[in-house]
C-alpha cells in the first residue's frame, strides 16, 4: 500500500468515526444543555477545561514522542512503551497533587469541588488509553483507535439519557466520565494485548530520564497551548460566573466539532511527516504544502457559513435560552482558520524535531492569552474571551507560518488564500439569498463552494490524481 493510499485510509476511517462521534455529541450537548441549563453546563465545561490542563501533566508529551519515534523505528516499541507507563503511573501523583492545589486556592462550593475531582480521576484514565493509542497511531492502525473513539461517544449517550431519565443531578453527569473512560480503557488494553503483546513494566532509569529530556519540549508546548485555548471557560468561571461560562462553552461546543477535521489529519499525517523527515525532505515539503492547501480550503467555508447561520444552529441545538451565544459562536467562528492551520504547522514542526521552537511560541502564546483575557474579561465577558481566541490564534499562526517559511519551505499565503476566499464570499452571498431549513442550507452552500473552486481551477493535476486514490481507497 502506497503512503497516500494509507494516509486516505486511515484518514476516512477516522473521518468516519469523528462523524458518528459527533453525530452522538450532538445529541449529547443538547440533552446535558437543556436538562442542566446555563448554569450546569458552565459547571461542567470550566470542570473540563481545568482538568484537561492538569491532566496534561500526566503525560508530558511523552505519547507524542512515542509516535514520532516508534514511527521511525518500530523495533523500539517495547523499550518506549514500558517505561512510559512507569512514568505515566509517577506522573499521577503530580496530577492529583496540582488538582488538590487548584481546588485548594479557588475555595470552590461542594458541587464544583466533587465534579472536578471527578472528572480528573477520568482525565488519568484517559491518558493511560492515549499512551495506547499513541501505539496504533504510530503503526498507522486507525482503526483500533476509531472503535475506542466510537465506544466513548455511545457510552456517554447511554449515560446521559440514564442520567435525565432518572433525575439524576450534575454530579452523576461528571461520572459518566469515569465509567466511559474506564470501559474504553479495558477494550484498548485488550486491543493492544491481543494484537501487540502485554504491556511490560520494565523501568530503565537513565533511558527514562532521557525521554523526560526528549519530550520535555513538546510537553510544554502542549501544556502552553492547552493553556491558551482552554484557560478561557476557566477564567469567565472564576471572574464572571457559571453562566457566563455556560453561554461561552456552548458556542465553544461547536467550535470543536469543526476541529475535529484537523485533528484527524494530523493524526493520521503525523507518523508520515516523521518517517518523511529522515527519508525524504522532498516528500515532507510536497506533503506539507497539500496539507497546508486542503486545511485551507476547508476552513474558509466554515466560518463563512457558521457567522451567517449561527442564530438557527444555536436555537436548533439549544433553544431560546443559549441566545447569547450566538454572538460568541459569530465571532468565535473565526477561529477555525487559524486553528486548522496551526495544526498543520505545529504537526511540521514537531516532525522537523523543532520542538523547542513549538515551546517558545506556544508560551508567547499562552501568556498573551492569560494577559488579554484578565484585561477584557471583566469589561467585555464572553464576547470579549471569544475575540481574545481569535487574537491568540492569530499570533501563533503569524510566529510559526513565518518561521516555517523561513527554515523550511516557502508557502505564498496569496496564492493559497485568495481562491478559496473567492468561493467563500460567493457561498455566504448565497446562504443570505436563500432561506430554507439549517441542514439544506449547509448542503446546498457546500455544493456552491466547491463548484466555485472548480469553476476557478484551484485543484491541479496531483490534486485529482491524489483524490482518485482516496476515492480508490
Amino acid at each position: 500500500m502506497s503512503t497516500v493510499q494509507r494516509l486516505a485510509k486511515n484518514i476516512g476511517i477516522l473521518t468516519a468515526a469523528q462523524i458518528i462521534t459527533y453525530i452522538l455529541g450532538f445529541y449529547i450537548t443538547l440533552l446535558t444543555a437543556r436538562y442542566l441549563g446555563v448554569e450546569g453546563l458552565g459547571i461542567i465545561a470550566a470542570a473540563l477545561a481545568l482538568t484537561s490542563i492538569l491532566g496534561a501533566f500526566g503525560d508530558l508529551g511523552l505519547s507524542t514522542l512515542l509516535v514520532r519515534e516508534v514511527s521511525r523505528d518500530n523495533s523500539l516499541l517495547n523499550k518506549y512503551l514500558s517505561n512510559i507507563l512507569v512514568l505515566k503511573i509517577l506522573l499521577i501523583l503530580l496530577v492529583v497533587g496540582l488538582t488538590f492545589i487548584a481546588v485548594f486556592l479557588k475555595e470552590y462550593d461542594q458541587i464544583k469541588t466533587t465534579v472536578i475531582y471527578i472528572i480528573i480521576f477520568s482525565v488519568i484514565i484517559g491518558g493511560f488509553t492515549g499512551v495506547l493509542n499513541a501505539v496504533f497511531q504510530s503503526h498507522q492502525k486507525m482503526e483500533y483507535l476509531s472503535i475506542g473513539i466510537i465506544l466513548n461517544s455511545v457510552l456517554m449517550l447511554i449515560g446521559t439519557f440514564l442520567c435525565i431519565f432518572y433525575g439524576l443531578n450534575i454530579v452523576y453527569f461528571a461520572i459518566l466520565y469515569v465509567i466511559s473512560n474506564v470501559l474504553v480503557f479495558l477494550y484498548t488494553l485488550i486491543i493492544y494485548v491481543w494484537h501487540f503483546s502485554a504491556p511490560k513494566f520494565e523501568f530503565d532509569l537513565i533511558f527514562s530520564k532521557k525521554l523526560i529530556l526528549l519530550a520535555l519540549p513538546l510537553s510544554l508546548a502542549s501544556i502552553f497551548a492547552l493553556i491558551a485555548f482552554k484557560i478561557d471557560i476557566y477564567m469567565l468561571d472564576a471572574i464572571m460566573g457559571s453562566i457566563s461560562a455556560g453561554y461561552y462553552s456552548a458556542s465553544y461546543n461547536l467550535l470543536q466539532v469543526f476541529i475535529f477535521l484537523p485533528i484527524i489529519y494530523t493524526t493520521a499525517i503525523f507518523p508520515v511527516f516523521s518517517s518523511f523527515h529522515v527519508s525524504s525532505m522532498d516528500s515532507l515539503k510536497y506533503s506539507y504544502h497539500k496539507s497546508f492547501k486542503y486545511l485551507m480550503i476547508l476552513s474558509l467555508p466554515i466560518s463563512v457559513g457558521t457567522t451567517i447561520l449561527a442564530n438557527q444552529i444555536i436555537i436548533l441545538v439549544y433553544k431560546n435560552t443559549f441566545e447569547p451565544s450566538i454572538y460568541v459562536l459569530q465571532i468565535l467562528i473565526w477561529a477555525i482558520p487559524f486553528l486548522f492551520l496551526n495544526y498543520i504547522l505545529s504537526t511540521i514542526l514537531t516532525a522537523m524535531d523543532k520542538q523547542n521552537l513549538l515551546l517558545k511560541i506556544t508560551f508567547i502564546s499562552m501568556i498573551f492569552n492569560i494577559l488579554l483575557n484578565l484585561l477584557i474579561i471583566p469589561t467585555f465577558n464572553y464576547l470579549g474571551a471569544a475575540l481574545v481566541t481569535i487574537l491568540t490564534e492569530f499570533l501563533v499562526f503569524g510566529i510559526m507560518f513565518y518561521i516555517i517559511n523561513k527554515i523550511f519551505f516557502i508557502i505564498h499565503l496569496r496564492d493559497s488564500i485568495m481562491k478559496p476566499i473567492i468561493a467563500s464570499i460567493i457561498m455566504g452571498v448565497f446562504l443570505i439569498l436563500v432561506k430554507s431549513n439549517l441542514f439544506i442550507m449547509i448542503l446546498l452552500g457546500a455544493i456552491v463552494y466547491f463548484i466555485v473552486l472548480f469553476a476557478l481551477k484551484t485543484f491541479d493535476a496531483d490534486d485529482f490524481d491524489i483524490i482518485k486514490l482516496i476515492l480508490n481507497r
